[in-house]
């Protein structure tokens, strides 16, 4: 008797130490944690800030694209495999996971190619100020132009496509319509623009104060904000002025053929139903000559929120 109830308590301990493996998982993780706090300098604070920063930044990128839904779903998978691998004793699913993991890798730059290509392009141009003349006369005379042409477009109900080159060249969309290299005026942008001429179905370039080109075709939006607006009837000139705003630093002016309301687009984002004073307000921000800063502007809010509760201590 005394030989089977050894042999029976004998078999019963390996399956009690098994059953308390994820136990000790879980606390020998909280005890590396711990160990890890312990360990924390300014140098290590000054990494963690910077892989914040890198990942703050990447989502910024990221908002309002469609690669956020399939970036949540990556991240949701690798967090419950990981959890599952780093908990639960599954060597098979392990291997699996570490054997797939170089190729998921390689997979994350041609699933988000135009994310990064964007992303890039917008880091490229962090420095760039924004387009200026020497000469504020020219400048009034460009918008003003610009307004009043849109005003007298938005009236009759016609539509209109304006891409106001800034610092990206944009040679490659001029080549797709017909060169014109005329001087601005309200008359010009009416008459491109006018029903059934041969150079009103198409985007007006312009470059400088002079109309470079018309009848441009203009790539379309592929990041789905329209789509997910309320206002779901913008059409392929809405999309098309997202669609240059998202692929460079232009900023682009549109007149609905059917409602005659006035938008700006500029970034992949757009701005609807301005009237003359708003549309003359944004045009002149654009033109206006930026000092360079060398703070960045969410430093500086900091410093300003800082300051007021100081003032109210």
């Amino acid at each position: 008797m005394r030989r089977a109830t050894t042999s029976c308590c004998a078999t019963c301990r390996p399956v009690s130490s098994g059953l308390d493996a994820p136990g000790q998982s879980v606390s020998e993780l909280l005890q590396e944690l711990i160990f890890s706090f312990q360990r924390l300098d300014w140098l290590s604070l000054v990494d963690l800030l910077l892989v914040t920063a890198i990942f703050y930044l990447l989502l910024r990128w990221l908002r309002g694209t469609q690669a956020v839904v399939l970036l949540r779903g990556m991240v949701v998978l690798v967090l419950v495999i990981a959890v599952l691998t780093s908990l639960l004793p599954l060597p098979a699913f392990s291997y699996l996971f570490q054997t797939a993991l170089p190729a998921l890798l390689v997979a994350v730059p041609v699933i988000f190619a135009p994310e990064i290509r964007r992303a890039l392009e917008r880091l490229g141009r962090a420095g760039d100020v924004f387009l200026a003349t020497s000469e504020p006369a020219q400048v009034e005379r460009i918008v003003g132009t610009l307004c009043g042409a849109a005003q007298r477009l938005s009236d009759a109900r016609r539509g209109a496509l304006i891409i106001i080159e800034r610092d990206v060249k944009l040679d490659e969309y001029l080549e797709t319509g017909v060169l014109l290299d005329a001087r601005l005026t309200p008359e010009l942008l009416l008459q491109i623009f006018y029903i059934n001429t041969p150079l009103h179905d198409g985007a007006a370039i312009l470059r400088g104060d002079r109309v470079a080109a018309a009848a441009c075709v203009m790539p379309l939006s592929a990041s789905g904000t329209l789509s997910r607006s309320p206002e779901r009837k913008m059409g392929l000139r809405h999309r098309a002025a997202l669609g240059i705003s998202e692929v460079s630093d232009a900023v682009v002016v549109v007149v609905s053929e059917e409602t005659g309301s006035v938008s700006v687009a500029h970034n992949g984002r757009m701005i609807r139903r301005l009237d003359q004073s708003r549309l003359r307000n944004i045009l002149m921000a654009f033109y206006r000559p930026r000092a360079p800063q060398w703070i960045p502007a969410w430093l500086e809010r900091l410093s300003a929120l800082a300051r007021t509760a100081g003032r109210q201590r």
